[in-house]
């Protein structure tokens, strides 16, 4: 097992890189949202007179540690984002799936984009994250999902190990008998995950963080032991810890210093090695 980390421009990084050299390509690129994504450290005290009232009617007093930021805004997401996909496709191995993470704004934009470059026959599945938190509008439903679509580069020959798929409840148990019960099902293309509790452990502070529950099923049944995977947009480095502890090798790029800042401490006790990608020299 090996984690690399580099900090530098994706697609200058991904360059370097031979064709066909990774089994599993993961990417939660920027989403498009429009706006400046901001995640905000914070510590809690009780004061009587303080700004919040929580447990029992207790007030307490809510402190602002620090803040990270994350601007979410692009003129053209489609010209940012397809020779991205390209690369990927150039670098998927034989029997390599890709997944891409977005969410309603744009995954319809990319499912297209991706059917012109993997071809339409390459796309497996549509998985549905869905999760229950934060604000309710009122005036629409709700959204509370995100959006990963699975590509394989051979629609015929992938990995998809079914043994190492996680076993979840029955809904009505008593409808199925004690031993399947027991036993529990194997999950559909819609997984109900929580997001990072903002209090949790697993918190690191970066705006765009995503569960390990999720990116560790992806990296158990779409990966064996020893693959070779990689992530080009690694944020707060979930994909590659979640990698790690299955016992592969995973390669994690990012250009932003505050993501590069969080992986150091996160992946510190997996043995990741940094590296600093060079900038481009002007032709």
């Amino acid at each position: 097992m090996r984690l690399d980390v580099h900090h530098g421009d994706n697609l200058a990084v991904l360059a370097g890189f031979a064709d066909a050299s990774f089994d599993l390509i993961y990417i939660d690129p920027p989403f498009n949202t429009g706006t400046v994504q901001v995640k905000r450290r914070t510590r809690t005290r009780r004061d009587p007179a303080g700004d919040r009232i929580g447990f029992q009617g207790l007030r307490h007093r809510t402190t602002v540690l620090g803040e990270r930021r994350f601007d979410d805004r692009f003129d053209d997401y489609q010209a940012f984002l397809r020779p991205r996909l390209e690369e990927a496709y150039r670098l998927l191995a034989p029997t390599g799936s890709f997944f891409l993470h977005l969410d309603y704004r744009e995954v319809h934009h990319a499912k297209v984009a991706l059917d012109g470059i993997f071809g339409r026959a390459s796309f497996i599945n549509e998985l549905i994250w869905a999760y229950d938190y934060g604000a309710r509008s009122r005036t629409r439903w709700s959204p509370k999902h995100d959006n990963i679509l699975w590509y394989a580069r051979d629609p015929r020959r992938y990995c998809f190990d079914v043994d190492a798929v996680d076993r979840i409840p029955y809904m009505a148990p008593g409808l199925v008998g004690a031993e399947k019960a027991a036993r529990g099902k194997t999950p559909t293309d819609t997984w109900w995950h929580t997001i990072v509790s903002p209090t949790g452990k697993e918190k690191t502070g970066y705006p765009t963080q995503k569960p390990l529950g999720v990116l560790e099923r992806i990296v158990r049944v779409h990966s064996r032991p020893g693959d070779r995977l990689l992530d080009f947009f690694a944020g707060s480095g979930t994909f590659g810890e979640a990698a790690a502890r299955a016992g592969r090798h995973c390669v994690l790029v990012d250009e932003n210093a505050a993501a590069i800042a969080v992986m150091r401490r996160r992946l510190r006790g997996l043995g990741a090695r940094f590296h600093r990608a060079r900038p481009a020299v002007p032709g």
